[in-house]
């Protein structure tokens, strides 16, 4: 049997530290660059008489959430404790909403991927909890023993448990971006995977193509970047398989990534909930979720992402630029000034994705420092669409605006695309009379290629063509000299 009659079923668990000044349950600051073990109160440390108090702004940031999937919100919630023993868990337990969350249900698009019907696959979540972080294993290398930095123990974190639809490690990976996307989008966390803020768990199972009942679920821990997301589910579904093959049986295990061989290792037998010891918070009574907290934070709702995607597509803008464009608040903001600013959409997209993005990619710096205002761009491209400008001349105005304002900074007076098509004579010439008395000017001037062009040599046509431009500095407008070059070409003597 080939790997071809299985198909993997997956789940993720991703965890999302919230932007806030404090953490979840005291006010001890929040900070990703504090030195080891500086960010830390009596309450993160787990000293007697500390009681949790609830964060209102990580809440809030939660609600936004919710609301972004499309979650049933629960006025009525509870917290838990949580038990295990490890080190950089000074408590002995962790804070979480696992058994009675705030927020159920809901789902979340996942661009680029159809479901069976060819819309675009949504893939549908089971929970969003609060919980708090743990501290953070610091491992040193060439020694055998490591160090704990509790500076991130308490902070606010979401959980965000999708149910186990998703098809492919790839689609895992699109799942997680628009994810991030989103969060980024809300303003409620920073998202990065590098430092931690976002951080996903896979769980894989594989059964055999058409059937129904789940595999058994093993898990993968920690994985930390978009490309071992998809490595790691890759490495594990070929693992089940193998083992299906050879007529073993699967147990529910935590695994590790292993980068440098590609495959997955076994750490742990998987736990089950009586493992933790779930107990009801007894310093903390039920989080209390207003209707009308609610709508405060529905109408602070920016723009999202698949709104974004699909007002883009509706504009004529390819589904690749939508997704690109939909993926970083910025970029969105910035396409969207420029149409506001009256440029056309999918002339907007291509001049972004492609001329500025690419000077930006190539200096290192991201869109909210474009030395070129969405304006300035919008003025651009409504000089090539009226004729202004050519094409080509239209990309040597941009190179110059952009080079020169990153030069200076900005300038006085500011530079603007018509400025430079002024002072550099990129102005086309579309005048029908004098772009005629430069073509009969021409003519007359090469009598022989006149009458080769008649005598049926007609690639000499690029040669008037050539002429013109030189005498006009490049300046004609290059349908109108086309229209002139074949009236007059054919004109008898």
């Amino acid at each position: 049997m080939s790997v071809a009659d299985y198909e993997p079923v997956i789940g993720l668990e991703v965890h999302c530290q919230l932007e806030t000044a404090s953490k979840m349950f005291s006010a001890c600051p929040v900070g990703l660059l504090a030195p080891p073990n500086t960010l830390v109160d009596a309450y993160t440390l787990g000293l007697p008489g500390t009681l949790p108090v609830p964060n209102a702004r990580a809440v809030h940031h939660g609600i936004a959430l919710a609301l972004a999937c499309g979650c049933q919100l629960h006025e009525r919630s509870r917290f838990a404790r949580k038990h295990y023993f490890y080190p950089d868990l000074p408590k002995g337990y962790q804070i979480t909403q696992a058994h009675e969350p705030y927020a159920t249900g809901g789902s979340l698009e996942v661009p680029g991927f159809r479901d069976a019907e060819g819309r675009p696959k949504r893939v549908p979540l089971v929970r969003i909890h609060f919980e708090e972080d743990a501290g953070k294993n610091v491992h040193v290398p060439g020694e055998d023993h490591s160090l704990i930095d509790y500076g991130r123990a308490g902070a606010p974190l979401l959980e965000i448990v999708s149910e186990p639809t998703i098809g492919s490690p790839e689609e895992a990976a699109a799942y997680l971006r628009e994810l991030r996307t989103l969060v980024r989008t809300l303003g409620i966390s920073q998202a990065n995977m590098e430092e931690g803020t976002l951080r996903c768990d896979a769980n894989v199972s594989v059964r055999r193509r058409g059937s129904t009942a789940l595999g058994v679920r093993c898990e993968i821990k920690n994985l930390n970047s978009f490309r071992f997301l998809a490595q790691a589910i890759a490495a594990e579904i070929r693992r089940q398989i193998d083992l299906l093959e050879q007529g073993q049986v699967i147990e529910s295990v935590t695994l590790s990534y292993d980068v440098e061989r590609d495959r997955t290792r076994v750490m742990r037998s998987k736990e089950d909930a009586a493992d933790y010891r779930y107990l009801p918070e007894p310093d903390l009574p039920p989080l209390w979720i207003s209707s009308e907290w609610i709508d405060r934070v529905r109408s602070e709702l920016p723009p999202l992402p698949a709104a974004r995607r699909a007002g883009y597509l509706a504009q004529g803008i390819s589904e690749d630029d939508a997704v690109l464009l939909a993926s970083e608040p910025a970029l969105g903001d910035y396409l969207d000034r420029t149409l506001a600013a009256g440029a056309p959409a999918k002339k907007a997209s291509n001049w972004l994705t492609v001329e500025l993005l690419g000077k930006l990619n190539a200096d290192g710096i991201g869109i909210e420092r474009s030395p070129v205002t969405p304006e300035a761009l919008a003025e651009l491209i409504a000089m090539v669409e009226a004729d202004e400008v050519s094409g080509r001349a239209a990309k040597a105005i941009f190179a110059s605006l952009y080079g020169e304002l990153r030069e200076s900074e900005g300038s006085t007076p500011p530079l603007t695309p018509r400025t430079i098509a002024e002072r550099d004579g990129h102005r086309q010439v579309s005048d029908a009379g004098v772009l005629e008395a430069a073509v009969r000017e021409v003519l007359a001037g090469h009598p022989e290629q006149v009458q080769q062009f008649r005598a049926g040599k007609t690639k000499v046509r690029g040669f008037f063509v050539g002429q013109v431009m030189k005498k006009t500095r490049g300046q004609a407008n290059p349908q109108v000299l086309g229209e002139l070059l074949d009236r007059l070409l054919g004109e008898d003597d």
